[in-house]
């Protein structure tokens, strides 16, 4: 069946209905990869890539989780600069994550371009995209429920948390059109990768390249670690080489 919208934004501003898909054999590869964001780090250096967040500037909101999907992007922009003062604005709810919710598929990831001291995402939205498909959220903003994301094992990771609703302070402008997150652009449909460590964002028409390189990589260290396990010398440790 087509998809179709909600009508909570203008059509115009609904980039996609259904997004660029790489091939399952890809997505899977990545998954696979031992040290998830470090390697594909390293092999983005290699070709060039910018596109990688370090968890000091985008954290978790839970550790241990690691998630590897394409991005449904959603970018919302300030309504009005009294974030504070609610009483003086009207309070029209113009959220719309709801249309990103609405053309999610199982394995997606919610990738919103957001601001900073109002929610831009709570449970209750957080356990519809669950239920809609999506595997985790990069939010470059604040959101607020971070209990229920804990206590729902739906991981997230965001700039921070707040209290203060976003429902009339916020309007979203945009979904799957190209985002800025924590200054690297993403498309929709590029591959995010996120760990403890960070979070990595693959450009679509790169990702075999990529995994190529995170591949021989990821064998590399995986050589020397078991190496290291079995007592070579450090002497051979750094004269070997591991790719």
């Amino acid at each position: 069946m087509a998809k179709t919208t909600l009508g909570r934004l203008p059509r115009e501003a609904i980039r996609l209905l259904e997004l660029p898909r790489l091939p399952r054999d890809i997505i899977e590869g990545f998954k696979v990869l031992v040290d998830l964001t470090g390697t594909i780090s390293d092999a983005m250096d290699e070709l060039g890539i910018v596109g990688v967040v370090p968890a000091y500037v985008l954290p978790p909101v839970s550790n241990g989780t690691r998630i590897v999907g394409p991005a449904l992007t959603l970018r919302n922009i300030q309504r009005t600069a009294q974030i504070h003062k609610a009483a003086t604005v009207d309070k029209t709810n113009t959220q719309g994550e709801t249309e990103a919710h609405n053309l999610a598929e199982p394995g997606d990831v919610l990738v919103i371009q957001g601001i900073m001291g109002c929610s831009n995402m709570g449970g209750q939205s957080a356990t519809i995209a669950r239920r809609q498909g999506f595997i985790g959220a990069i939010v470059d903003a604040t959101v607020r429920d971070p209990e229920q994301y804990r206590s729902m094992g739906w991981p997230v990771w965001c700039r921070g948390f707040t209290p203060i609703t976003g429902k009339w302070r916020m309007q979203t402008v945009e979904v799957n059109g190209v985002v800025q997150i924590c200054g690297v652009q993403v498309r929709p449909g590029d591959l995010v990768c996120a760990d403890e460590a960070g979070v990595a964002f693959v450009p679509y028409d790169r990702a075999a390249e990529v995994l190529e390189g995170a591949r021989k990589i990821d064998a590399g260290d995986t050589r020397r670690k078991a190496d290291i396990d079995k007592g070579t010398s450090v002497a051979d440790l750094i004269t070997k080489k591991y790719k």
